[in-house]
């Protein structure tokens, strides 16, 4: 795909709300429709009963009520987690949502989804065929934007193979030598890398390309519109109240 197909606006909210609400849940959505964000990034994870899940790390500590590896909990025992609590006691009870709750809610709020396939370990493909076929029941003809993306080359491929139709975008911390070869092998319409290290020249190799570039997590007003002056197509922030996208002409 060319870089035409890429829509996404210039300010994405970090996992669902940035730091402004418990990470990956559909409180999250609710702030980034709140800051007037035009769309969201989040995390999608297969749990035991094969269900894709908004959730960022490979174990549950960290943000709900649970402990052990999401792939070894079933949708029962996910359901009764707090991932809300952890974060403030206004958020008490919120719970980790199936991207099914999470497609539908975007759909209603108008938010963008820059979709990010986090496979546990081992699980590449059983992980995106499921994002696909969810994608093909909840989303196919929906009027915000998507675009998926991932570390993980494995997933990708089967996304180029069962969605070619759906824009990918390559996921690197930092920006490989051979980023053009990935990203032409996978036929990825687009980079996002991590703002750190980030430098103009590399901007512009990837524009010149042809390839849209996202990069992440960027939370200074300032340094984002250094990055759209770059060449920067969408910044994912912590902080959608106060990272805007540029003004017109930028």
């Amino acid at each position: 795909m060319a870089a035409r197909d890429w829509s996404l606006p210039r300010v994405l909210a970090h996992r669902c709300g940035g730091s402004l609400a418990p990470e990956n849940t559909l409180a999250g959505l609710a702030v980034a429709a709140a800051c007037n964000c035009g769309g969201v990034e989040f995390d999608v994870m297969l749990n035991a009963s094969g269900s894709p899940l908004l959730i960022h790390d490979e174990t549950l500590e960290r943000t709900t009520s649970g402990r052990g590896r999401v792939a070894d909990l079933s949708d029962e025992a996910m359901a009764t987690l707090d991932a809300g609590t952890w974060f403030d006691r206004r958020f008490a009870g919120e719970r980790l949502p199936s991207l099914e709750s999470a497609l539908v809610r975007c759909i209603a709020l108008g938010l963008a989804i820059n979709l990010e396939i986090k496979p546990s370990d081992g699980a590449d493909e059983a992980t995106t065929e499921c994002v696909v076929r969810t994608l093909r029941r909840h989303w196919c003809g929906a009027v915000p934007p998507l675009v998926l993306s991932s570390f993980s080359e494995a997933a990708l491929a089967v996304a180029a193979a069962l969605a070619p139709e759906t824009p990918r975008g390559l996921l690197v911390s930092a920006v490989p030598d051979d980023w053009e070869v990935r990203c032409r092998r996978l036929g990825a319409v687009s980079l996002h890398a991590g703002e750190r290290g980030l430098d103009q020249a590399i901007v512009a190799a990837v524009r010149q390309a042809g390839l849209r570039m996202a990069c992440y997590t960027v939370n200074d007003p300032v340094r984002a519109q250094t990055l759209s002056k770059w060449g920067v197509d969408c910044v994912i922030t912590d902080r959608p109240d106060i990272v805007r996208a540029p003004a017109p002409g930028l």
